[in-house]
């Protein structure tokens, strides 16, 4: 049987693609934020925090990062909720999700950005008075922000690509569409063939968005 190219149905529907690219972008702007609190707390832990407080973010980030993401989604949407007796939605488990496994990277990313911070800084810092509290604000933060912010953009475009796996527990963003669209009306390459580009032109736009941040809050050398 010859399969005809048809995309009049990917015009019918193209609202789910639409609104699926958007959500994608939300789950990837809602996870990186948390991720990013979660994160930035254990990488001081993990650089200024006793041994056994070291030891137990070191563990969490090397399980989260040797795991596939597949795996961590259905633990946590069927396996936590069967010994836990409670239920979430998917949207809301994949944020939880997404948002751990965010965290475990920017850990790394923000521990190199705290070593990455001049000692004379820090030096001048406490020369002036400033206490431990008011360095870490106002100038070890700012100066790890700047240095990390190339990596923390990758991280951004490396989450929203991520989001495609949602579609495995029915989380209808833009994978989900193109999914839908095969498994209910039978245009299995039309699909994905207008899901592909939308995620091409999307990162292409966000990376752009990126580099100019970096350009314009690099930290010069």
């Amino acid at each position: 049987m010859t399969y005809h190219i048809n995309y009049n149905f990917v015009w019918l529907y193209f609202d789910k693609f639409y609104w699926g690219l958007l959500l994608g972008l939300e789950l990837a702007a809602i996870s990186i934020t948390v991720g990013a609190v979660v994160g930035l707390a254990l990488a001081l832990v993990h650089v200024d925090g006793p041994r056994w407080a070291r030891q137990l973010v070191a563990a969490y980030v090397e399980f989260i990062r040797n795991q596939p993401l597949l795996l961590l989604v259905y633990l946590v949407f069927y396996g936590v909720p069967s010994i836990g007796g409670f239920r979430y939605g998917p949207t809301f488990s994949f944020i939880i999700t997404l948002s751990a496994y965010s965290a475990a990277y920017l850990v790394e990313i923000f521990r190199a950005g705290l070593d990455a911070v001049p000692k004379g800084q820090l030096d001048a810092g406490k020369a002036i008075g400033l206490t431990p509290r008011q360095r870490l604000i106002h100038v070890r933060l700012p100066t790890m922000l700047r240095v990390t912010l190339p990596a923390l953009g990758n991280q951004f475009v490396s989450l929203f690509k991520d989001t495609s796996v949602a579609f495995v527990i029915a989380v209808p963003e833009l994978t989900y569409a193109a999914s839908w669209l095969s498994a209910n009306k039978f245009r299995i390459f039309e699909g994905f063939s207008v899901a592909a580009p939308m995620y091409l032109v999307t990162c292409y736009i966000m990376f752009a968005i990126v580099r100019r941040l970096e350009r314009r809050y690099a930290v010069r050398r």
